[in-house]
């Protein structure tokens, strides 16, 4: 896995994961939380599938991190209540 594909995916789908999730949040919290969903979604993905699917930047990879985003946007609220 290249550290710079799951950064670069991971602030595209924390920015992309904001706007869905209406996240009012800061930029610098979403470009975090979408890294940590991209290593999240990538580590489910990889158990799910036997396949590590954010390896590259590519649009499954970014699929796979935006909804690893949503999910740990949505875990951050849980957690921010």
């Amino acid at each position: 896995m290249s550290l710079f594909a799951v950064i670069v995916v991971g602030l595209i789908a924390g920015w992309g994961a904001s706007k869905i999730m209406k996240a009012k949040t800061g930029l610098i919290t979403n470009l975090i939380l979408g890294v940590v969903g991209a290593i999240l979604g990538g580590w489910i993905s990889s158990l799910l599938t036997g396949v590590n699917l954010v390896g590259a930047i590519n649009l499954t990879s970014i699929i796979v991190a935006l909804l690893g985003s949503i999910l740990v946007i949505f875990i951050y609220r849980l957690i921010k209540k």
